[in-house]
C-alpha cells in the first residue's frame, strides 16, 4: 500500500534536479519570489498569498513551508485562518461557476 507525503520524499526532488538541472534551477528561482523582503507587496502578505494558493492547489509541502515562514514573521493564527478561508471560498466559487458550465455542456446537443 502506498503512503503519501513522507518527509523523505523530498529527496526524490534531487533526482529531478540532476535529470533536468536548468529547469529545476528556474523552478527554485521562481519559488524564491515569495520570500523577497518587502517588494511592492510586503513579505507578510506574500506569505499569506502563498498559503492561500497552496491550499487551493493542495500542495502540503508548500503549506508546511509557508506556514513555518509566516510564523517566523509574526503572521497570526487569525490571519492564517482568514487566508485559508478566503482560499476555500474562492475554490468553492470556482466550482460553482464551473458547475454552470457543466450544465451548459449537458444541455448541448452536439
Amino acid at each position: 500500500m502506498s503512503h503519501y507525503y513522507d518527509k523523505e520524499d523530498a529527496a526524490y526532488r534531487s533526482q529531478m534536479a540532476k535529470a533536468a538541472p536548468k529547469e529545476f534551477q528556474a523552478f527554485v528561482g521562481l519559488m524564491r519570489v515569495v520570500g523577497i523582503e518587502d517588494g511592492a507587496i510586503p513579505r507578510k502578505y506574500r506569505e499569506l498569498i502563498a498559503i492561500a494558493v497552496a491550499h487551493a492547489t493542495g500542495c502540503v509541502y508548500c503549506i508546511e513551508a509557508h506556514v513555518k515562514d509566516a510564523k517566523k514573521i509574526d503572521v497570526s493564527k487569525e490571519e492564517l485562518s482568514e487566508a485559508i478561508m478566503i482560499s476555500s471560498a474562492l475554490c468553492a466559487g470556482a466550482a460553482g461557476a464551473h458547475g454552470g458550465m457543466a450544465i451548459k455542456f449537458y444541455d448541448r446537443e452536439d
